[in-house]
């Protein structure tokens, strides 16, 4: 079941600690071509192959040029729950911005940036 996913403004600590809270405890990151690799099992998968859960923006958070989102995936070789924080705007990577654009939302909604209150 995708996590619950708090409102925008919530600091980049906050998110990743709600998505750990959810199972998402390993750690991910954007690499070349588009690429996110899982640290749990070390391959490198297209970002359209990995598992979008959740995500939250954090810009605004802390710091208004702060523009992060964090990600809940799945990995698609290990099935690993983890989190990749990507920046996006001016100060993203050529790696960041790739995966960002790559990421297929697999809750079923409109963009990969939207936000939905906690379901209790």
């Amino acid at each position: 079941m995708p996590p619950s996913t708090p409102r925008d403004a919530t600091g980049m600590t906050e998110a990743l600690a709600h998505f750990e809270a959810e199972g998402y405890t390993g750690q991910m990151a954007a690499r070349d071509g588009a690429a996110v690799m899982c640290f749990s099992c070390r391959a490198e998968s297209p970002a359209r192959e990995v598992s979008l859960q959740g995500m939250i923006r954090t810009e605004g958070a802390s710091d208004p040029a702060d523009m992060t989102a964090v990600a809940a995936l799945i990995c698609p070789s290990c099935e690993a729950k983890g989190t990749v924080v990507l920046h996006f705007g001016p100060g993203a990577t050529l790696e960041e911005s790739e995966v960002l654009r790559a990421l297929e939302d697999d809750r079923g909604e409109t963009g990969i940036t939207a936000s939905e209150p906690a379901r209790q």
